[in-house]
């Protein structure tokens, strides 16, 4: 079982990976949900032997971007591959709430092989097999969620029957308020064999580690 941290600070990630994380999803500014991290921070990260995803967003609230915006973030994504990051998250919005198709496709495209995550921003669509298989045409490989629920745990079911509908076509990624205390839940109403989790507060990734080795 594959845990992955999202830290914004070198000391989390530090402790996050001594706790048992086995891959870090490299953020600035968690408090809003996670931003284009500082290169100086990935470079920490890259060295604590993890991969590491990194975030590019440039700026918290709506995941609906000008042009200028969607400019900046592909920016940031070869930015970010460029230091050595092993993939990117991203998520780009149309103003119906729908997957901004053309703007996933580049990315994919800015990626040239790395790792392609689509965020939360999942959880603002309408129609989630919909979204589920327009990332999978754009050939994204992974997607995070919490089941357009406000937390895995109350998402189990959607995130279940994305992963059944996926059929291994893409991973699916639980993530939201996981803990050690509903992580084996997650999982057994799930099947998933990774969860994200903030790597943010001391304890949190140990408690899913120590859960999931007596699942």
């Amino acid at each position: 079982m594959l845990i992955e941290a999202a830290i914004d600070s070198a000391e989390d990630a530090e402790r996050a990976v001594a706790e048992g994380a086995l891959r870090l999803e490299v953020c600035g500014d968690l408090a809003t949900g996670g931003v284009t991290p500082p290169v100086a921070l990935l470079r920490r990260c890259l060295g604590l032997g993890v991969p590491c995803v990194a975030m590019a967003r440039p700026r918290g609230g709506s995941f609906i971007f000008s042009a200028a915006e969607e400019e900046r973030i592909v920016a940031d994504a070869q930015s970010m591959l460029n230091t050595g990051a092993h993939g990117i998250v991203f998520g780009s919005l149309r103003v119906d709430g729908r997957i901004d198709v053309d703007s996933v496709r580049r990315m994919v495209r800015v990626a040239s092989g790395a790792e392609t995550v689509f965020h939360r921003a999942f959880d603002r669509t309408p129609d989630a097999l919909a979204g589920l298989e327009t990332l999978i045409d754009c050939g994204v490989t992974r997607i995070l969620t919490s089941g357009h629920a406000p937390t895995a745990l109350e998402g189990v079911a959607e995130i279940g029957a994305l992963m059944e509908h996926a059929g291994g076509r893409i991973t699916i990624l639980p993530g939201g308020t996981v803990r050690g205390e509903n992580v084996r839940d997650i999982v057994r109403g799930t099947g998933a064999r990774q969860v994200h989790a903030r790597g943010s507060v001391a304890g949190v990734i140990a408690g899913i580690r120590h859960a999931l080795a007596v699942l």
